[in-house]
């Protein structure tokens, strides 16, 4: 008998008598036979593309956490939520000579066995014997297992009801419904079949989609059904009988979609933040530091009408709009001087500071950086290529930076929770392939470091590509989710074009949802560059409208922030009333929040007249113009100073990420130490000629000196019952300076100068 090279192998290591090996090639033979005829045993079995793939996908068996992990579990593999279905197929029907399945015996299929726990399974019990799932699977094996991927009609498209629903109590459950639509036209109702996420734990749903409420508040919930999905937004919310609404003015379009909400919630808006609040608020999201007291008494005092968007409009014009409003960039940008060494960094930023000076349209500015090249110190903008050193690396970072579209996932397989496949991905990192750099001098200070470059470079740029791990083949240059660009065209110049222009559906709307999150302090979706179907937006239609108004207003970033800072939404307190307390979602109040590191350092400059030491820059300088990132002079040997730690301390980012996300908000134990104890602190507020000696020498009354440090500090004149607490506390002490400064640093470590109201 001639038997194959792998059978010989199979009959050498298996132990037995002659008879024993010779029955066992024969039980090996026949196998191998009926598995090579399995897909022509039956043709009407349950279809592997629609049914199978949907079971596995409803027991979670090609999950991340399970068996759809990069490296499977328990030696079985599959791709993740289904991506790869031959591959799914192989496994399933062929992999280890077919051990899964017992074609003859299908009950007694391995896949069965564990999935009902019927022997010990890592993943617990997935479904019961006798079920909807378990039939399908049985029945398939029955079949033969049919391969049907090519001939079974794909999914073309999911409806789901509802898709956005307010439930109030004593409501609080609600079935969602799920209908397919196939390529060949057909519909079939997939609710048992579909698989539910949602995003929190506010709801839970069953498998059969029906959502139950465990805590008040909104919800979304992630309806998948083989390669297409869905989010479906819930609210469930009090009963609230006595609710009546206060049907607050609207300013402009912002309110009309804010406040429509709100009324669907029954959440009534807080009221109008006072004049102090008001300007100190402008002047920390426009400049980056609190207001001098004397620009407060005269905003207060005046009764001039539209007094609150000519004090924006004010403050828009100023220069310290484009210092502050460049931090930002420069954050996104990476501008750093590891990678871009100290005049980079600084010619950089100083070309982002002129654009924002100038006011150039949004557009042209992401449209230059993006199709920049030569000396990265003659034309700036070519840094960005400088601090992002690879295709790979070029591609994520200017699609989440430029389409607020996070690709990473899909660099391994297609994105579980957005539409970008392996090749979309790997199509739009070849428009990055053909970047590279000619070294005019390198002066690196630490040998070790291949990460550090210093010195001039010349960014160039040819038609080149990557090579698809999947296909083995080079990419296509392409588009996200649009056109192939000719190899012979100028790739970069392509890019640049279609990144923005006017009908490009990312570049506006993750632009705007990022206005809208630094002066609002919450993204309408979050995280604010993650902007994805599966990642809905709070208050979508408002989303669009801006991005529509951007787009239309030519991109003029002071014209969206204007528009923004005009709404009566904007303006609000943060005074909660007695039902929106506890919402933090949907602006029916200011949410107060930690100003940032350097917000934090210029106010306290500015607010005690004295100005602390940052690491290679001279006195005076405001943190909110220091160009580079986290203390820029460590890498050189410049020893960081109390200044920069306290920078670092209150979340100043080092810029090694695209994303606003590294700058950090959290509050910490450390934060209130620093406060109290820091040597910078200490430094500016005993300042022989700071403003605590100003007030020593005043003859005016205590009280009006008492007065002009509240005023000086937290914007506000202080309350009687403050007036008095302080009064009594510098009896007897008025010549005291200590007694003075520990007023001045009180005042400095209230929640009310920390935060932004």
């Amino acid at each position: 008998m001639e038997i194959g090279s792998s059978e010989l192998k199979w009959n050498a290591s298996f132990q037995g008598s002659a008879g024993e090996r010779y029955l066992f090639m024969v039980h090996v033979r026949i196998m191998l036979v009926l598995l090579s005829l399995a897909p022509f045993v039956r043709a009407d079995g349950p279809s592997f593309r629609n049914e199978v793939m949907a079971v596995l996908a409803k027991a979670g068996c090609n999950q991340g956490t399970c068996h759809g992990n990069a490296k499977g579990k328990g030696g079985f593999q599959l791709s993740l939520r289904g991506e790869d279905l031959w591959g799914d197929y192989a496994v399933l029907s062929k992999d280890q000579l077919g051990r899964r399945t017992n074609l003859l015996e299908p009950e007694k299929s391995l896949m069965l066995r564990k999935a009902t726990q019927q022997i010990a399974h890592k993943g617990g019990k997935r479904f019961a014997t006798g079920s909807a799932e378990y039939n399908v699977l049985r029945d398939w094996i029955a079949a033969g297992m049919p391969e049907d991927i090519e001939e079974a009609p794909a999914v073309a498209g999911l409806k789901v009801s509802p898709v956005r629903q307010v439930i109030r109590s004593p409501e609080s459950t609600v079935q969602i419904r799920v209908k397919a639509t196939f390529s060949d036209g057909s519909v079939q109702d997939v609710t048992s079949r579909a698989v539910y996420f949602p995003s929190n734990e506010n709801a839970k749903v069953t498998a059969a989609g029906k959502v139950e409420r465990l805590e008040f508040g909104e919800v979304t919930v992630l309806v998948r059904f083989l390669e297409r999905q869905v989010p479906v937004t819930l609210a469930f919310i009090p009963d609230r009988n006595d609710f009546e609404w206060s049907n607050p003015p609207e300013v402009n379009f912002v309110d009309r979609h804010v406040f429509r909400k709100l009324k669907d919630l029954r959440l009534n808006p807080s009221g109008l933040c006072s004049d102090n609040a008001f300007i100190r608020r402008a002047y920390l999201d426009l400049l980056g530091f609190i207001p001098p007291p004397e620009a407060v008494e005269a905003f207060v005092k005046s009764n001039a009408a539209e007094k609150r968007m000519r004090l924006v409009d004010q403050l828009l014009a100023r220069p310290e709009f484009a210092d502050f409003w460049a931090l930002k960039w420069g954050d996104l940008l990476r501008s750093e001087e590891k990678q871009l060494d100290r005049k980079g960094v600084h010619v950089f930023h100083e070309w982002i500071r002129r654009s924002l000076i100038e006011n150039r349209p949004l557009n042209e500015f992401a449209a230059d950086i993006v199709r920049a090249r030569g000396s990265t110190y003659r034309n700036p903008p070519a840094n960005f290529y400088r601090a992002n050193r690879s295709p790979v690396i070029r591609a994520e970072n200017a699609a989440q930076v430029f389409l607020g579209v996070r690709l990473k996932c899909a660099q391994c397989h297609n994105h579980p929770f957005d539409r970008w496949t392996q090749g979309d991905y790997y199509d739009w990192t070849a428009m990055f392939a053909g970047v590279n750099y000619e070294m005019i001098q390198e002066e690196r200070v630490d040998r070790l470091d291949k990460n550090e470059f210093i010195g001039e470079q010349i960014v160039t740029a040819k038609t080149d590509t990557v090579t698809n791990p999947r296909s083995g083949k080079s990419a296509r240059h392409r588009l996200l989710g649009g056109e192939t660009v000719p190899a012979q065209a100028d790739q970069l110049d392509a890019l640049a074009e279609w990144l923005t222009s006017g009908d490009n559906p990312f570049f506006a709307r993750v632009q705007v949802n990022r206005v809208w999150y630094h002066l609002m302090g919450r993204g309408l979706v979050n995280p604010v560059d993650d902007l994805r179907p599966t990642n809905p937006a709070s208050h979508p239609e408002l989303l669009e409208d801006l991005a529509d108004d951007f787009a239309r207003g030519g991109f003029d970033l002071r014209q969206l922030i204007r528009r923004i800072m005009a709404s009566r939404t904007y303006q609000l307190t943060h005074l909660p009333n007695s039902g929106n307390v506890d919402d933090e979602a949907n602006y029916a109040r200011t949410i107060p929040r930690r100003i940032e590191a350097e917000q934090l350092l210029d106010s306290i400059a500015m607010s005690v007249g004295a100005w602390p030491k940052y690491s290679n820059h001279p006195l005076g300088t405001r943190a909110g113009q220091i160009a580079g990132g986290l203390a820029p002079g460590r890498r050189r040997g410049d020893k960081p100073t109390s200044a920069d730690v306290l920078l670092g301390t209150f979340g100043k980012p080092e810029r090694l990420i695209a994303c606003d996300c590294e700058r950090s908000k959290a509050n910490t134990l450390r934060q209130s130490f620093v406060m109290w104890s820091s040597p910078v602190m200490n430094d500016l507020i005993t300042e022989t000629s700071n403003h605590v000696a100003v007030i020593m020498k005043s003859d005016r009354p205590v009280e009006g000196r008492i007065r002009e440090s509240f005023m000086r500090i937290i914007s506000r004149e202080p309350k009687p019952v403050e007036m008095k607490q302080v009064k009594d506390f510098l009896k007897g002490k008025d010549g005291d300076r200590e007694a003075w400064e520990d007023v001045v640093w009180s005042l400095l470590n209230t929640k009310e100068f920390l935060f932004r109201w």
